[in-house]
């Protein structure tokens, strides 16, 4: 039988009913965004990573003590610094350096289980910031500015990449920063409340039996008001339930109204998250092989070991964006004591959570983030400090689709100013959007009359640094 092609009308009219259906497919995706915020989206091309983790040293640790080695700061102790607008004297750093793995980097003896993970590694030697204050540099690391109130970039990931568990935030920030910017750090400014980051104190207390009871100065360690022990399950759902009610009519009143949406999307989160997170949170299922390996149990490294075992187990249960913030990084004096007591603290909780990670197999989707809001002078201040620095400083990446064992940019011979591979807060924000499948200048959020994004009017990718 003879079979017959279809007529230039009914081509027209298949096709017109097919790009309704398109239509209509993509306002079905919209409209169930627009009802379950925490749903995930799509990337805007193939992502190398699906989550973050970002270990920030608040107070701004030295990079010349630590990931960026200059030679000259020893030959020249104690001498001016060429063309400097200071009489103060370059200051050796009282640490050795050494080349480690397979890319040779030159890492401190401050970090010597860290620099055994140095295959692990890309330094981004050349990054810079606009102004050499802490709340200033500390809020535009979070936000990509300082000036006004923006979404921080857990809060932005959080928006652009919806949740993988939709029983958990998917921001959480350990230990949160309570100074400069304290909370506008890890808050959700006007993206809708749901994408702000949750706060976990910097302790652990355990839920029910086989946790981890603090340290002594660990602090409470929960999320707050975790639990209602005055009421069941059932009875804070039916009371939910009816103040659920109240919103959705408010909302039906004012169809626009952003707050009364985003109260009823972390509401409902809040109750979810009553039986889910306590058990994350919970660290005593761990092996104490896994316990060792960050060396939870050991004075120096129990707290940020912890918190780093935490990030892991929140990772690997779903959340996409874990802050951890380590403070007490600010040394204008006492350096030889005071960083070296630092870096400890965080060193072996560090290399211990690279290779959980890659050994779970959780590294290659898992960018992790270690930097401070800007660098140190390689000049002293007082004899035994050094002062801020916002011209050339050091951040490394791990796993999530960057080159391990990799350095890219530099800064001059004294480590005073980013000279090669210049990598601004902007480029390092496109970046980290970047390397999770999402499109910096099309990742906005209409504010104000304008497209709001994390980079602002800038930014640009380091494609260098990408595998």
């Amino acid at each position: 039988m003879m079979q017959h092609l279809p007529s230039r009308r009914t081509l027209l009219k298949t096709g017109a009913c097919g790009f309704g259906y398109l239509a209509f497919a993509g306002l079905s995706t919209w409209a169930a965004e627009k009802d379950n915020p925490l749903a995930p989206k799509k990337t805007h091309f193939k992502a190398k990573a699906r989550h973050v983790i970002f270990l920030c040293m608040e107070g701004a640790p030295s990079h010349v003590d630590t990931f960026d080695y200059k030679p000259k700061l020893a030959s020249l102790d104690g001498q001016s610094m060429p063309r400097a607008r200071t009489f103060a004297k370059l200051l050796a750093s009282p640490w050795k350096f050494a080349q480690h793995g397979q890319g040779g980097l030159w890492l401190s003896e401050l970090f010597p289980e860290l620099s055994k993970r140095a295959d692990d590694l890309c330094l981004l030697r050349g990054m810079c910031t606009d102004v050499p204050a802490h709340p200033q540099a500390f809020l535009q690391m979070h936000t990509g500015v300082f000036q006004f109130k923006r979404p921080s970039m857990g809060a932005w990931t959080f928006y652009g990449l919806g949740t993988g568990n939709e029983n958990l935030p998917g921001f959480v920030t350990v230990s949160p920063p309570l100074q400069n910017g304290g909370p506008s750090n890890y808050g959700s400014a006007f993206l809708p409340a749901v994408y702000q980051g949750t706060p976990i104190a910097g302790g652990f207390r355990p839920f029910g039996g086989g946790g981890f009871g603090p340290r002594g100065g660990d602090g409470g360690g929960a999320v707050s008001n975790i639990r209602n022990p005055r009421q069941s399950s059932d009875a804070q759902r039916m009371q939910l339930d009816f103040i659920q009610s109240l919103n959705h009519e408010a909302l039906e009143r004012d169809p626009h109204d952003e707050g009364v949406e985003g109260a009823i999307g972390s509401f409902e989160l809040a109750f979810r998250m009553q039986k889910d997170l306590p058990k994350v949170m919970d660290l005593g299922n761990e092996t104490a092989a896994t316990r060792a390996l960050y060396g939870v149990g050991e004075q120096a490294t129990d707290t940020f070991g912890r918190q780093c075992l935490l990030a892991r187990r929140l990772v690997e249960a779903g959340v996409r964006f874990v802050e951890i913030t380590s403070n007490g990084w600010d040394h204008h004096r006492d350096l030889k004591n005071a960083l070296g007591n630092k870096a400890q603290s965080v060193d072996k909780p560090i290399a211990g959570l690279l290779r959980d990670l890659k050994s779970r197999g959780l590294l290659q989707d898992t960018l992790v983030l270690w930097g401070g809001e800007f660098g140190r002078t390689p000049y002293a201040q007082g004899g035994d400090g050094r002062d801020h620095n916002h011209r050339g400083f050091t951040t490394w990446m791990a796993g999530g689709g960057v080159k391990g064992g990799f350095s890219h940019g530099a800064t001059d011979d004294y480590g005073y100013e980013a000279v090669e591979g210049k990598v601004h807060i902007h480029d390092w924000h496109a970046t980290i959007l970047h390397l999770l499948g999402l499109d910096h200048e099309k990742l906005t959020y209409r504010y104000a009359g304008r497209d709001m994004r994390l980079t602002d009017v800038k930014g640009n990718v380091v494609k260098e640094i990408v595998s």
